[in-house]
């Protein structure tokens, strides 16, 4: 059961000498760097057109930073792995100060900001989210900065269960698949056998379905097993402990709700108003995520889930105040990763061939070694 410890966060192959044979050697890109740029935007543009249109939402701006007070940053898991980049603002030589952080994601952030615009029932927002994470094992798929579509849309209460979700989940498909069709009208030789196109439909699984099948493999294992079977799949309920005792993956405790009591498709009883799109890469040879999202805590499901995690201490920070007092709608959202999705939209085995960032001097060279052009 080590292994299923070790794999419930932590993201990233976490090795080198690893990622060195797991890295294609046979790879040649289909678009030189200047077609990608061309290629990417058209992606970028199409994606946040048709995500609005099929969601009903409009883009807005989007902090890069927050006040560490505040409570609104993304932790991105329970367990106090990933903590985000903090400095100090001395503003008016430290009579005025503020503690910042750079935000890791803007989950929280979107909640508080629907009431801000007004939204109503039905409407939502999207925004064209820039991050830092600094605990990232810097890999194919992993980088320190990250870029995402993060979306969120106010709900009733009546709209909080398994049916809603699937639907939500179903139209953000048809969007990427949609912008897949669009770039490869741009670059027909995108569309090639050699890396076959995202399948159009979606198979929806629990995570505790997924345990079943492979009840002695950890989590990213299993991942990658179903994948061979189901090439893109959305995991319903992660967070809330499965059979063998193990959430699927750690999720933080505060933002989606993975503890609200659900009946599977199998019609099992099960836990979770969230999940992941994951799809298997066909360049890379590996499991892919493609975005995390769910229905969003209640205030009892809040108080729950913290106190799961032994965090009832955040109730005192103002973003779950505002849960607690109904001062911020009731909502469903998730975040939509550009790069990733640009990578498999335009067949590319790494990361850094759509987006420029730092990375470490053995894996720039790696990469240069396997024909991998990675932008500076």
């Amino acid at each position: 059961m080590t292994d299923k410890t070790s794999d419930l966060a932590g993201p990233g192959i976490g090795d080198y000498a690893e990622l060195e044979k797991i890295l294609p050697d046979d790879y040649e890109s289909l678009l030189t760097p200047r077609q990608t740029m061309d290629a990417l935007f058209a992606a970028k543009a199409y994606i946040e057109e048709h995500l609005c249109k099929a969601l009903n939402l409009m883009m807005v701006q989007v902090p890069l930073i927050v006040d560490s007070e505040s409570g609104v940053n993304d932790m991105l898991d329970r367990d106090g792995s990933r903590s985000p980049v903090g400095f100090h603002i001395s503003n008016d030589y430290d009579q005025n100060p503020i503690d910042a952080q750079v935000v890791q994601a803007a989950t929280k952030w979107k909640r508080t900001a629907l009431a801000q615009f007004d939204m109503a029932v039905g409407e939502g927002i999207c925004t064209d989210m820039k991050a830092v994470r600094k605990d990232y094992f810097l890999d194919h798929d992993h980088s320190a900065y990250v870029d995402q579509w993060d979306w969120e849309r106010v709900v009733s209460p009546d709209q909080r269960n398994l049916e809603f979700l699937t639907d939500i989940v179903t139209k953000i498909w048809g969007v990427l698949v949609g912008a897949e069709q669009h770039v490869q009208e741009l670059y027909p030789q995108l569309n090639t056998p050699t890396y076959p196109n995202l399948p159009e439909e979606l198979t929806f699984l629990h995570a505790e379905e997924i345990l079943e099948m492979y009840p002695d493999l950890p989590r990213k294992q299993r991942e990658t097993r179903v994948l061979q079977d189901y090439p893109a799949i959305f995991i319903c309920g992660i967070g809330w402990p499965l059979d063998d005792g193990y959430p699927h993956e750690m999720r933080a405790a505060d933002y989606d709700d993975w503890v609200t009591e659900t009946t599977s498709a199998a019609g099992k009883p099960s836990h979770g108003l969230n999940g992941d799109i994951l799809v298997w890469n066909p360049v890379t040879r590996r499991r892919h995520e493609l975005t995390s999202m769910g229905i969003r805590v209640t205030k009892d499901t809040l108080v729950t889930q913290l106190e799961m995690a032994d965090q009832l201490d955040f109730l005192e920070l103002p973003y779950h105040r505002a849960i607690m007092n109904d001062e911020i709608p009731l909502s469903i959202g998730g975040g939509i990763g550009q790069s990733r999705t640009y990578m498999m939209l335009l067949k590319k085995a790494h990361l850094g061939e759509v987006s420029v960032t730092v990375w470490p001097k053995i894996l720039k060279d790696m990469c240069a070694g396997k024909n991998i052009f990675v932008l500076e």
